[in-house]
């Protein structure tokens, strides 16, 4: 949860009504928020604290003073939810226009813009401006990977504005703060010492092409997503403020403009008119910033009362949504219409709304009833059948590894003797190492590699794991499915493959699979060795058919695969999928 920091004294001036701390942290709890700290403000000699406030991580419209007592006035019903609307031009008047060109689509395509014009700040507001800024970065924007901000007097920039991508070395500016130009390469490479910006650097260092925006003159205003320039820089006095935000994702570039015009606009000539820009795409096509338009949901007031447990009716109901910043019509005797806005990026769902509605009405004016059914919690079968396994492997004298569910490539295919491509491994977008660059297929690499690491200890050494693998599976909806295995590993200076047999015969008897030596395909188990498999020694190594399905390997391992994992002696192993006997 975020922590925001507020002065109490500008806090209560905000909301036009004094409190106690602890009549204020009542008020906190009641709309779902939490007082956390109250801290002394030396320069203030005693006359004024500060109020550290947690904020549930989906409300981004509360992540600054504005926000926070914006919504809490209204739902103390002594103010109602602004209406956000966008400037009209004349005549003879254009919006501003950003164009992008095509070199941003390799890097960070897409970007959306607004004006706040005849702004007022004074000390406190326009330095919750700009925390509110880091507040997002931090939190929605995701250290600034999905969307990156970016404020700018626009005073002294000249539109129309150009997003582009250019190599490092065409790119030269003096940044925010600094009194020489540097190239872009040059201004990376200088941030990436500096303690508070150098977290953002790795975000576009590799690329072949920076992110950069221009005016018509030339002048550049940022290196998204690390800088700013310093010709375009804020200040307290600033009266006009462009803001464009670039990104990788279009949904919360929108939320994130959306919520820095909404807490601010507050403080133009005319509060809560917001001057729209033209951003005008890579295909030619033009759309206009911000959209402020309401989302609209229908709901039934009995749905709602069923949901909480509560019984009001349709007109208490929009009065309860309306004091959670949800403008609401009464539309017939059961149905409201809940108007959500721009601000309200968090309601989602039918299920959003009425939580509000709980919050509203007071959890603690929810009367206690006992449930109408009655549920036992039991275990997940899988998991209950593992833990069997898992013991009964554990008295057969084998020792249980945990091992890492990513590894290379080459662990499940160059070590066994076997091509990636055939193998159904899902592949890492961007590995940030050679060590993890698909999900495992398999358990026996992870083992393999602990008994590498632990060659020092006493032989025999017996491991097994049971846990899942990640198989590429093109008939489910993400593209891919868990299994659960069990792998065992016998290292000595003898193979010991009875020793491996006998653990498959024992793990059959407790799931209470017999031997079929008959091998007919619809009971039993039994040994298939008319096959072949290069990770395995030739002629020491079979399937495993369950109920007429291979279900499992057991064999000795091939001398090259033993010694790719860096050991000396041979191996015994069984790997084995162990959900058919759930």
């Amino acid at each position: 949860m975020p922590t925001i920091g507020v002065k109490r004294s500008l806090l209560f001036n905000a909301l036009g009504q004094e409190f106690t701390d602890e009549e204020f942290d009542q008020l906190c709890f009641d709309y779902g928020i939490e007082l956390d700290k109250i801290e002394p403000i030396p320069e203030s000699k005693g006359k004024d604290v500060e109020y550290k406030i947690d904020i549930p991580a989906n409300r981004y419209d509360m992540l600054c003073l504005e926000g926070i007592s914006r919504a809490l006035k209204i739902f103390l019903q002594k103010d109602e939810l602004p209406k956000f609307h966008l400037s009209k031009f004349n005549e003879n008047q254009k919006p501003i226009r950003m164009k992008i060109l095509p070199n941003t689509q390799r890097i960070r395509p897409i970007v959306v813009c607004a004006v706040l014009r005849n702004v007022t700040f004074n000390a406190e507001s326009y330095n919750s401006f700009i925390e509110l800024q880091d507040k997002l970065h931090q939190n929605l924007c995701r250290n600034r990977t999905l969307v990156a901000i970016g404020t700018h007097d626009l005073d002294t920039i000249q539109p129309p504005f150009i997003y582009d991508a250019q190599q490092p070395k065409q790119i030269k500016f003096r940044s925010l703060k600094q009194q020489n130009e540097m190239q872009a390469d040059e201004m990376l490479e200088f941030y990436s010492k500096d303690s508070h910006l150098k977290r953002y650097v790795s975000i576009i260092q590799d690329s072949d092409v920076y992110p950069v925006i221009y005016d018509s003159n030339n002048v550049v205003l940022s290196l998204p997503p690390i800088i700013n320039g310093d010709h375009s820089k804020m200040s307290v006095n600033t009266k006009n403020i462009f803001i464009e935000c670039t990104a990788v994702d279009s949904h919360k570039a929108n939320v994130v403009l959306n919520i820095m015009l909404a807490m601010f606009a507050q403080y133009c000539s005319k509060p809560f008119e917001i001057e729209p820009v033209e951003v005008e795409q890579v295909d030619g096509t033009v759309i206009l910033y911000p959209n402020l338009n309401d989302r609209t949901e229908n709901v039934s007031v009995k749905k709602m009362n069923q949901r909480i447990g509560i019984q009001v009716d349709v007109e208490t109901a929009a009065t309860l949504l309306n004091r959670m910043s949800l403008r609401t019509e009464i539309l017939d005797s059961d149905t409201l219409r809940v108007n959500i806005p721009v601000t309200r990026s968090d309601i989602l769902h039918f299920c959003d709304i009425v939580e509000d509605c709980a919050i509203a009405y007071g959890f603690n004016n929810i009367n206690k009833t006992v449930p109408k059914t009655s549920c036992i919690g039991n275990q997940f079968e899988l998991n209950r059948v593992s833990d069997l396994i898992r013991h009964s492997v554990a008295e057969s004298g084998f020792t249980e590894a945990l091992t890492f569910t990513l590894c290379s490539c080459a662990d499940v295919a160059e070590k066994f003797g076997k091509n990636i491509e055939n193998i159904p491994a899902v592949h890492i977008a961007n590995p940030k190492t050679q060590d993890f660059q698909i999900g495992r297929t398999s358990l026996l690499p992870g083992l393999l590699k602990t008994i590498a690491n632990n060659q020092g200890t006493a032989l025999p050494i017996q491991l097994f794991e049971v846990s899942d693998v990640i198989l590429k599976d093109l008939t489910r909806e993400i593209g891919s499915r868990n299994e659960r295995r069990l792998c065992a590993v016998y290292y000595n200076r003898s193979p010991g493959f009875e020793i491996i047999h006998g653990l498959l015969d024992r793990i059959m008897t407790l799931v209470k699979i017999s031997y079929n030596d008959t091998k007919s395909n619809d009971i039993g188990y039994y040994l298939n060795n008319q096959c072949e498999d290069s990770a395995f020694f030739p002629g020491r190594h079979a399937e495993i058919i369950v109920r007429g399905e291979k279900r499992g390997t057991i064999g000795v391992l091939h001398p090259n695969v033993i010694e790719q994992f860096g050991l000396k002696l041979p191996c015994s192993v069984i790997e084995l999928n162990i959900e058919p006997f759930v």
